[in-house]
C-alpha cells in the first residue's frame, strides 16, 4: 500500500501518518522531518534547504525529488509507505509518478481552513529525539515540556509563528492547488474534512481507506 498525504502545514496529516504507519507496519516518510534533520546536521541538503524552510517557503524541486527518490528506494519501503509533505507541486507529482513506475497508490487531502492551521501550529511542540509532536491544547504531553515517549525536552520550531504560518499556508495553496485537480482526474484523490479531534479524523481516515 502506497499512500500520499496532502494538506497545508498543521492540517494534521503528520499525526495521522504516524498513527497509520504504526498500525500498518510500514514507514512514515515525512519530507519536512528529513529536511530539518539535514539542517541540524549541516549536511549538503541541509545547507541548501535551510533558508527556504526558516522563511516558510518551499524547498526547490530538485532537492525534494532527490531526497524522496533515495528514501523510497530503501528496503523498508518494499511493502508500502506513507509520503507526508511530498509532492507539493505538479512537477514533483510527475517526478513521483515516474519513480513509482505504475505502482498503485492513493492520495488523501486533509482539508482545513487557515485559522485552524494557525491555532494548531502556534501551539505545537516537537521532540528533537524521537520526532513526537504535541500541542498545548489538543495533544499536551503528560508533563509540560517533556516528551512522553523518551523524556527529552520539547522545543518549538522557528517556523511555528503566525506570520510564517500564514506565509506557508499561502505558498502551499498556490503551489499545490493544481495537485488536487491532477489527482482527482486520475481517480486517486480522497478528500478528508480534517478540522476535528485527532481521534475523529483518524476514524474518518480509516473509513475512507477501508482499513
Amino acid at each position: 500500500m502506497i499512500l500520499i498525504f496532502l494538506g497545508p502545514p498543521g492540517s494534521g496529516k503528520g499525526t495521522q501518518a504516524k498513527r497509520l504507519a504504526d498500525k500498518m507496519g510500514f514507514p512514515h516518510i515525512a519530507l519536512g522531518d528529513i529536511l530539518r534533520e539535514s539542517i541540524r546536521l549541516g549536511d549538503e541538503v541541509g545547507l541548501l534547504a535551510k533558508g527556504f524552510v526558516e522563511a516558510g517557503k518551499l524547498v526547490p524541486d530538485e532537492v525534494t525529488i532527490r531526497i524522496t527518490r533515495e528514501r523510497i528506494a530503501k528496503p523498508d519501503c518494499q511493502r508500502g509507505f506513507i509520503l507526508d509533505g511530498f509532492p507539493r507541486s505538479l512537477n514533483q507529482a510527475l517526478a513521483l509518478d515516474e519513480t513509482l513506475k505504475g505502482a498503485d497508490y492513493r492520495v488523501v487531502y486533509f482539508d482545513v481552513p487557515l485559522q485552524a492551521v494557525i491555532e494548531r501550529n502556534a501551539g505545537r511542540w516537537s521532540c528533537p529525539n524521537c520526532g513526537a509532536v504535541y500541542h498545548v491544547k489538543f495533544n499536551p504531553p503528560k508533563q509540560a515540556g517533556i516528551c512522553d515517549r523518551c523524556g527529552e525536552k520539547l522545543y518549538q520550531r522557528k517556523d511555528d509563528n503566525e506570520e510564517v504560518i500564514k506565509t506557508r499556508f499561502v505558498v502551499y495553496e498556490q503551489q499545490t492547488t493544481p495537485l488536487i485537480e491532477y489527482y482527482s482526474k486520475k481517480g486517486k484523490l480522497v478528500k478528508l474534512e480534517a478540522e476535528a479531534t485527532i481521534s475523529e479524523v483518524n476514524e474518518r481516515l480509516q473509513k475512507a481507506l477501508g482499513i
